[in-house]
């Protein structure tokens, strides 16, 4: 009755506002049409019949107060400094203004002011929970944890139902590394509330976190039992069983995720993920297609196609899906290699030089990046081009290897004496990468017998 109370006062004031009308309301009502558009984070709205409360009850302190709590929600600081000095004399008893007061403290980075005030305000007796949540909150910005705890506690004695308590609790005492006191609370806490669905998530979590599976799984069965509809949970206990390498079993849970959710992409590529762990490439490639058909851009079954592929020597196919994959996700260079591996593999030389530009320009610090790229430039005859980037790749990576490809396209390029330069620097680097060069590049064979004979006769 009271929610359709307020929604009446709600739309006899939005009527008075089109309509430009002005009728009465007492400050009670006032208060219910403002709080109504602060919970729904309206505050232009809330603004509004705060005004009007304001011009019907001047003198009204707890149209006041909702006043400062928009401006506080507006970060207009210096009125709302000016409003708090002009209700502290009359206001320090009233909790909502100690509550606001508090807040402002804390939205200028100064939590010890705020907790000092909340702590006044718990004098009062009202809002206890809300106001240990509160403090608790102020300790974790001041990277307190172990007083954050005690008031997060204190919250959760004040209303065992607290979810917010509850989690922040378990996160407090990971940060004290107090892990037999977390699962000691933990199981106090079950013991009383059974039923709590946040404290079993708690309870598998701790436990998956700390890779004991089997214990996680009970906690998770617990969840379910209280409520099966839970699809997070399911995605969780699967997780378990991967993690204990029992795929089928994981599958099974996937299967039954499957029937609750609505968008089943994810889930399709997980099953498959197990089939494929558990070698069955078609099983594999089936789920990834079903997931591809929920979601025809998801990226991730896509690859995974590509590997399956690959592995069942379907290579026109393994590049299909790996350029496909690779459009989506441009800036994943690990798609980027594969991509360029697979052009190259299949013979596609100028197909791959774009993906092999990008992973120079990105990854600049990775030899095999440049090394690639000057070697299929080679390949296509591009010996200017490779000379570029040989030379860009040099002032990152002095190695021999790069100078025994530089000295292979001078020497293609009739620039026999730097041909002659760079060989005698690759040879001075590492020789005995001289017989897998020349086998590489016929070129310089000859080319490297002088040098060798042109080092001795100088010595």
């Amino acid at each position: 009755m009271e929610e359709y109370f307020g929604n009446e006062l709600v739309k006899k004031f939005e009527e008075m506002m089109e309509n430009n009308d002005e009728f009465y309301f007492d400050t009670e009502e006032l208060e219910d049409i403002i709080v109504y558009y602060l919970e729904l984070g309206d505050f232009n709205y809330a603004d509004m019949a705060v005004n009007f409360g304001l011009k019907l009850h001047p003198n009204s302190l707890d149209i006041k107060i909702k006043k400062l709590e928009i401006l506080l929600e507006w970060e207009e600081y210096n009125t709302a400094k000016e409003l708090i000095n002009e209700l502290k004399g009359s206001s320090m008893e009233h909790t909502d203004f100690l509550v606001c007061y508090a807040k402002y403290y804390s939205n200028l980075g100064n939590p010890r002011k705020s907790i000092e005030i909340c702590k006044r305000a718990l004098e009062l007796g009202e809002e206890e929970n809300f106001l240990h949540n509160f403090i608790a909150d102020e300790y974790v910005n001041l990277g307190d944890p172990f007083n954050a705890l005690k008031h997060y506690r204190k919250a959760l004695k004040e209303d065992p139902s607290d979810e917010y308590a509850l989690e922040n609790c378990m996160v407090c005492f990971s940060d004290l590394n107090k892990s037999e006191e977390a699962i000691a609370f933990l199981n106090e806490y079950l013991d009383e509330f059974s039923y709590s669905e946040t404290a079993w998530f708690e309870y598998g979590q701790f436990y998956f976190n700390r890779k004991n599976f089997e214990e996680a799984i009970k906690g998770y069965d617990y969840l379910l039992a209280i409520n099966s509809s839970s699809v997070g949970v399911y995605a969780n206990k699967a997780a378990c069983y991967e993690a204990l390498g029992q795929y089928q079993k994981s599958i099974e849970v996937y299967e039954e995720m499957l029937e609750l959710e609505y968008t089943k992409a994810f889930t399709f590529y997980k099953i498959g993920l197990c089939h494929k762990a558990l070698k069955q490439p078609i099983l594999a490639l089936n789920s990834f297609q079903k997931s591809l058909r929920e979601d025809p851009q998801f990226y991730l079954a896509m690859m995974e196609q590509s590997y399956l592929y690959e592995e069942m020597g379907g290579m026109s196919e393994a590049l299909h899906f790996a350029k496909e994959a690779t459009q989506l996700n441009e800036n994943n260079l690990d798609y980027q290699k594969r991509l360029a591996f697979l052009f190259i593999d299949s013979g596609k030389f100028e197909e791959s030089l774009s993906c092999l530009k990008k992973l120079v320009a990105d990854e600049p610090s990775r030899f095999y990046n440049w090394y690639a790229y000057s070697e299929v430039l080679m390949l296509l005859g591009e010996y200017e081009e490779a000379v570029t980037v040989l030379n860009a790749a040099i002032k990152k990576h002095y190695r021999a290897e790069l100078f025994y490809q530089l000295s292979n396209c001078f020497f293609n390029l009739k620039e026999k004496d730097k041909g002659m330069d760079s060989l005698q620097k690759a040879l001075d680097l590492d020789p005995s990468l001289a017989k897998d060069m020349q086998k590489k590049y016929p070129f310089i064979k000859d080319e490297v017998k002088k040098v060798k004979a042109s080092k001795v006769k100088k010595n």
